[in-house]
């Protein structure tokens, strides 16, 4: 999904949360959602993402509380995860051959046990996929990066490279998107329903994507070079970001969900 981790500006509770809280809770919820057998407490954790970018996706009072555009963001991850889940789905049905057969198909059995675990496992994967994408959507990177080297004591160069490859993503898609439109003009179809012809003429344009990423690479690391990238230290983080009551509030339902999770 292009641009499915650029910043969305904002002054919603989510926005205001520590970054550090924020990748914290983010990895609570990813944990609840492998720790937990539970269908509906797994269909609970799947409501709370969807919460999650419904209350992000209020710009603020300042801004007379438009859009920024994070819940449509969040519908449309969850929409390719919908359908990467298909393919998952079917591809444990036809795996695993334990169980009792439910039906079958041409002499093709379906057994229980295939149904369940098809089932958990793409519970699973919306539910631990999610939290982070919103979560990073509403976080500046460069206050990531200040807290990481702030309060972990995480050497620059190490926070600069986990912002780095985050802020590339975004990038990367639109370059895509951009290459994908190019060869449209010259008259090549990509709206094909086979799946495999259709990644065979996606893959040859992977080549330009490389060689236009190493350009911007060599030139981002030259900029950086110019900044002082060397020289930066933990001193040079002047700002501070207090804990607030807030982001104690959601820390606590994060591990909630965790503890019930596991109870569960």
């Amino acid at each position: 999904m292009k641009g499915f981790l650029d910043y969305l500006p904002g002054n919603s509770v989510l926005h205001r949360l520590h970054p550090l809280i924020k990748i914290l809770a983010s990895i609570l919820i990813c944990a609840a959602a492998f720790c937990s057998s539970n269908y509906f407490y797994l269909t609970g954790i799947l409501l709370f993402n969807l919460l999650m970018g419904l209350v992000g996706n209020f710009s603020g009072k300042n801004t007379g509380s438009r859009s920024n555009g994070l819940f449509k963001r969040t519908l449309g991850i969850l929409n390719g995860l919908i359908k990467m889940s298909v393919f998952l789905f079917i591809l444990q049905l036809l795996a695993i051959r334990t169980g009792n057969v439910i039906f079958s198909i041409k002499g093709f059995g379906i057994t229980d046990i295939a149904l369940q675990k098809a089932l958990l496992l793409v519970l699973r994967l919306m539910g631990a996929t999610l939290p982070l994408s919103i979560l990073i959507s509403v976080t500046n990177l460069n206050d990531l990066s200040n807290t990481l080297v702030k309060y972990l004591h995480i050497p620059y160069k190490y926070a600069f490279t986990f912002t780095s490859a985050i802020r590339f993503i975004p990038v990367f898609s639109t370059e895509m998107s951009g290459i994908i439109e190019s060869q449209k003009a010259r008259g090549i179809d990509f709206e094909i329903k086979n799946p495999f012809k259709k990644f065979g003429m996606i893959l040859p344009l992977c080549f330009p994507l490389l060689i236009s990423s190493v350009r911007k690479i060599e030139s981002t690391a030259t900029a950086a070079e110019l900044r002082g990238f060397y020289l930066r230290t933990r001193a040079c983080c002047t700002k501070s970001y207090p804990v607030h009551f807030c982001d104690i509030v959601f820390i606590l339902i994060t591990g909630g969900l965790l503890a019930g999770a596991i109870l569960v």
